[in-house]
């Protein structure tokens, strides 16, 4: 396959006003943050979900796997359901989606209503973020793209900061379910602002017809694909007809979509995208950065909270530093379009490499600036990731593909977090158990270590009463259960190398991409075909 001059013909902005751009960025920022803040809250109310519904952990689970599955059905499809309703239209659908099934999830009396809720809560919220990007994409110039995409990041960074520490307060404080009423006056706001600013371009493409087939496919593979990798873990993965049935249903679904996407004239999903070998590049990336990011923020609310001890709160607190971090980083990284994005991205990824490899030192007697620091540094390092990222791999796209290559793009790095955190959790399982029989194999009577260590608890248990034949059987599960939790101390070192060493790993596709460069224009009035001819991508090295 040759491959074309790369040059940036998605880069001319509509004529509109500059305030009138940033009033759009303001929009589009309000409902991302919406839908961000929803995705990073829920994590934290399990076990309140449990107590009110009087369900088990497997069932409430599903009110975050509804959710994702509904995002994985819809993400892939958001190109297509733009053209079909127009992408003005499409995002008030959206918003307005989003904010009704919340109040319903609000007010859902029994856990069935509560995942139905969800469900439509996924449907709703998975477009708005490739719609987001794809509207700012084409209403900036390429120099500002940069500032723009900071600025947007800002709403898109505070989810993480708000979500798990103001859902922690909400639910310990208050109930639950006030967790879902918030997104009520922000996605109104949010629906207002879309609705005054937001306007469809006119080489919009609009589909004259349903690809029924292609729909179906879609649904039943990615839907599948998603149930699969959230239960997995939970179900002994193939030891699981389940599993085993859900996982041929999704392979033979997604190849058979695969098929008819390419050879279909009005595909759901446009695969062409990946002819451009920035966008197939970075679309891989993409995949690993979710990877790392989404499981690396699970094992740490679930280290806190398992094996320190803390609550919600306090667990959301150690998740903060990351989204304060991301703030310094974002607006350095401004300076995107003035120096080369694959160094930029670069660094921000050793840099996480970094962060993750400072979190295998874990202990249990660590405070909290200890989990804190690395938290910090890893959102100041993805500030230097997602944008130069995003550049690297949309500036090439043409202008009437982006809602679709979009959609790809955030399709990757979700599908990347949900086998990220598949991956991790069963890791954690099974080098748990792995150390576990190590550490006992070195338990022993004749050890004076272990002499030591029973006689310590015995004493302890005498002085609070009991008799000697009972602390000596207390002091043994009491050491038992230190064992058991120093093997799981281990498993989080083992899934944190892990992780470091993906984003060490990223570094080495970069020479695969091309860097995106624009000179600056002699006359404002140069025509357009100057103008584009000036942004080429430099292959190897700048």
């Amino acid at each position: 396959m040759r491959l074309e001059p790369m040059t940036s013909p998605a880069t001319e902005a509509p004529p509109i006003s500059s305030a009138r751009k940033w009033a759009i960025t303001l929009t589009v920022m309000v409902v991302a943050f919406m839908q961000i803040l929803d995705t990073s809250v829920t994590n934290v109310i399990l076990p309140h979900l449990q107590g009110s519904l009087s369900a088990g952990l497997d069932e409430v689970s599903w009110v975050i796997t509804s959710y994702l599955a509904a995002n994985a059905v819809v993400i892939p499809a958001t190109g297509w359901l733009t053209g079909l309703f127009g992408r003005r239209r499409f995002f008030l659908i959206c918003a307005t989606l989003f904010v009704v099934s919340s109040f319903v999830s609000g007010a859902a009396p029994d856990l069935t209503t509560l995942i139905a809720a969800r469900i439509c809560q996924g449907l709703g919220g998975g477009p708005i973020i490739p719609l987001s990007q794809a509207i700012l994409w084409e209403i900036f110039p390429f120099h500002q793209r940069g500032l723009a995409m900071a600025v947007w990041g800002l709403g898109f960074i505070f989810g993480p900061i708000l979500g798990p520490t103001v859902g922690g307060y909400l639910a310990d404080e208050w109930s639950w379910r006030w967790i879902f009423y918030i997104n009520l006056p922000v996605g109104i706001v949010g629906f207002f602002l879309a609705s005054v600013f937001l306007f469809d371009p006119p080489y919009l493409r609009r589909a004259s017809r349903i690809d029924w087939w292609g729909l179906g496919l879609m649904v039943a593979g990615f839907g599948c694909l998603q149930l699969v990798l959230d239960r997995g873990e939970r179900e002994d993965w193939f030891a699981s007809r389940t599993i085993g049935a859900l996982s041929v249903v999704a392979v033979c679904a997604l190849v058979a979509f695969l098929i008819r996407e390419l050879t279909t004239r009005e595909p759901i999903l446009d695969l062409t995208v990946f002819a451009d070998r920035n966008f197939a590049t970075g679309a891989i990336v993409s995949m690993i950065v979710g990877f790392g990011t989404f499981s690396g923020m699970l094992l740490v609310a679930v280290f806190t909270q398992k094996l320190l001890g803390y609550d919600a709160w306090t667990s959301g607190l150690v998740l903060a530093p990351g989204g304060l971090g991301n703030v310094f980083s974002l607006f350095a990284s401004g300076i995107v379009t003035r120096v080369d994005q694959r160094l930029m991205l670069g660094f921000g990824c050793l840099l996480n490499a970094v962060s993750l490899y400072m979190m295998t030192s874990l202990t249990l007697g660590m405070d909290y600036w200890a989990l804190a620091l690395p938290r910090f540094i890893q959102g100041f390092a993805l500030g230097f990731v997602f944008v130069p990222l995003s550049t690297l791999t949309l500036a090439t796209i043409r202008r009437e593909k982006l809602v679709n290559a979009t959609a790809v793009y955030g399709m990757s790095r979700n599908v990347g977090g949900s086998v990220g955190i598949a991956v991790v959790t069963t890791l954690l399982a099974q080098r748990s158990q792995i150390h576990q029989t190590t550490l006992v194999s070195h338990v022993t009577v004749w050890d004076p270590a272990t002499r030591e260590r029973l006689a310590q608890w015995a004493s302890h248990f005498v002085t609070r009463g009991s008799d000697a034949f009972t602390a000596e059987r207390q002091a043994i599960v009491m050491l038992y259960r230190e064992t058991v939790t120093q093997a799981q101390l281990l498993a989080y070192a083992d899934d944190f190398w892990l992780l470091a060493t993906m984003f060490a790993v990223v570094p080495l596709f970069l020479p695969l991409m091309r860097r995106i460069r624009m000179e600056p224009s002699t006359a404002a009035t140069a025509p357009a075909t100057e103008r584009e001819a000036s942004r080429v991508a430099e292959e190897g090295v700048a």
